[in-house]
Formats: structure tokens, C-alpha cells, sequence
């Protein structure tokens, strides 16, 4: 008896932690969802020109664009693209008609296509400005002098190829490259995992109770058939 009058409260309060946490995962889930919607519908929106100094929060995804010739100028960045496979991206300079020398993130290139002559040639396109976030602790440094990336470090790229530490990710343009595949930007790589924390803390949750009622069960049955 003295043990389930210990048990009771305690399995209480700690069913109240693990529901809470469940419940506050949910509510993480339904403010993610949103938030991911809104990105989604920012990154399509009209186009605007290039802002003089744009601002790496506030214009994260901006919808641009611009006219200009895309250089040979070109740097590659080790990627695997879904279905695809191991291949490169192709980080271009893009010389605006206004005079700017941006960077343009013209898309994939399998393996073999790496080497590719791309001839310079005017276009104008549609991008997204992106300051990616791709470097941790396990990503090799790039070796600048081989033109071998392996994160799109905005910085380094600006200084090697000479440009504005602006990077356009090519959405769109009115001339294409056969062998280079645009790979917009899109929230596919903003993690979105609170539905499975939040049943994992709601799997606790009810493991906790029904443990914690099985020994509330055993005790009462042992004093059940206790002797008078």
C-alpha cells in the first residue's frame, strides 16, 4: 500500500513531463509546417532585381532576376542529386548587363560531364538568392587549386571566382545548357522531424502509464490475497 501511494503521484508527474512533451513537438510540427509553407510560397514569388547588398536573413530565398553573361568561369561542388547520383554543381560568375560580377549556381552535372566545354553567353535569368549552410565538422576543406568543392563556402567561392559574395541559384533562364540540370532551391533540406519526436514522447508516455498501472495492479492483487 505505502509503495502505490508513492507510485501514484510519481507516475503522475512524470506521465504530465512525457505528455508535454509530446504535445509541445506537436505544436513545433504545426508552427514548422507553416513555416516551410510560407518558404515555399516566397521562393516563387514575382522576381525582383538584385538587391545592392542584400541581407543574408532577411533575403534568404529571394526571388531575382537579372540579364548578363554567364562566364566560363566555373567552380564545382562535389553534390548527389535524388535519381541522379554523384555528380557536381556548377558555381558560375555571371557578369550582369548593370555591370556586377555575381555568382550563379547554374545546377547538376554528372560525373562525366564535369569537364564539359560551356561556352560563355548571355541569358537572363530567374534564381533565388541561398547562403548555404553546408560545412561541418566531417566536410573536407575545398581545394581551391584543383577546383575541387566540396560546400558551397560563399567567402571562398567570391574570392576565387573574382565576384560580389552574392550566390543566385538558377531557377529558370532563356538559354539552356543540355547537359547541366537547374536544381532550384527548396525546403527539401530543412529537417522537419517533430512528428516523429512527438511519437516517441507519446510512445513513452503510454509505456510509462502502462507500466506504472501493472505495478499499481500487482500491488492490489498482492493485497488482495494477503491473509487477514
Amino acid at each position: 500500500m505505502r509503495r502505490s501511494l508513492l507510485l501514484i503521484p510519481i507516475g503522475i508527474v512524470v506521465a504530465v513531463i512525457l505528455l508535454g512533451l509530446g504535445k509541445w513537438q506537436m505544436d513545433r510540427l504545426a508552427w514548422k509546417t507553416r513555416m516551410l509553407a510560407d518558404i515555399e510560397a516566397h521562393i516563387t514569388q514575382a522576381p525582383v532585381a538584385v538587391p545592392v547588398n542584400p541581407d543574408p536573413v532577411r533575403d534568404r530565398y529571394l526571388p531575382v532576376t537579372a540579364s548578363g553573361t554567364i562566364t566560363e568561369d566555373e567552380l564545382h561542388v562535389l553534390a548527389s542529386a535524388r535519381g541522379q547520383g554523384a555528380g557536381y554543381r556548377i558555381i558560375t560568375a555571371f557578369e550582369t548587363d548593370e555591370g556586377r560580377r555575381l555568382m550563379l549556381d547554374r545546377g547538376f552535372v554528372a560525373i562525366e560531364a564535369k569537364t564539359d566545354t560551356r561556352p560563355a553567353h548571355h541569358a537572363t535569368v530567374v534564381a533565388n538568392l541561398h547562403w548555404p549552410d553546408e560545412r561541418n565538422g566531417s566536410t573536407p576543406d575545398n581545394d581551391v587549386a584543383r577546383n575541387d568543392w566540396f560546400s558551397r563556402d560563399i567567402l571562398q567561392m567570391a574570392q576565387a571566382l573574382n565576384a560580389e559574395p552574392i550566390l543566385l541559384v538558377l531557377r529558370s533562364s532563356d538559354e539552356t545548357e543540355p547537359r547541366v540540370t537547374p536544381w532550384p532551391v527548396d525546403t527539401s533540406g530543412i529537417p522537419n522531424n517533430h512528428l516523429e519526436y512527438a511519437v516517441t514522447w507519446f510512445s513513452f508516455a503510454a509505456i510509462w502509464i502502462i507500466g506504472i498501472g501493472y505495478l499499481l495492479w500487482r500491488d492490489r492483487r498482492a493485497n488482495d490475497e494477503r491473509p487477514e
